[in-house]
């Protein structure tokens, strides 16, 4: 159950935009931190631009991407996720990368309650996360 991905963006997107920012942001989670494909638990927020406040220098595509991790991944890997993130939704939807922020969030292990309530930090995961 990991990671939880938040995506803000304004009102007035197509079904098809913002499937492909939610495809765009998996596969960059796939590539650089080596998630199962199966792990995906992600959600879209659409706010009115009379909400949704950002600097003038960015566009009605401003995007942000909120990203709760288990704690473990280099900052290799943060930087590679960094990059794929701009570079995919780059293609697809088209959102050029100014208009993206992504934060990323590490609560520790034991923060995180999964598979039936259980401390994250005491369960077989399944996958790497030191990467």
């Amino acid at each position: 159950m990991c990671p939880l991905v938040k995506i803000e963006i304004r009102k007035g997107k197509s079904a098809e935009y913002k499937k492909a920012i939610l495809d765009g942001v998996h596969k960059a989670l796939v590539d650089s931190f080596k998630i199962p494909d199966s792990d995906r638990f992600q959600r879209i927020y659409e706010l009115s631009k009379e909400d949704f406040e950002c600097p003038p220098d960015r566009t009605d595509a401003v995007t942000i991407i909120q990203i709760i991790i288990f704690p473990g991944r280099s900052l290799e890997a943060k930087k590679k996720l960094y990059k794929k993130i701009v570079h995919n939704l780059g293609l697809n939807p088209g959102i050029d990368g100014h208009d993206i922020t992504i934060i990323l969030l590490e609560p520790p292990m034991n923060n995180w309650g999964v598979r039936g309530g259980q401390p994250a930090g005491e369960v077989d995961l399944g996958f790497k996360i030191d990467i």
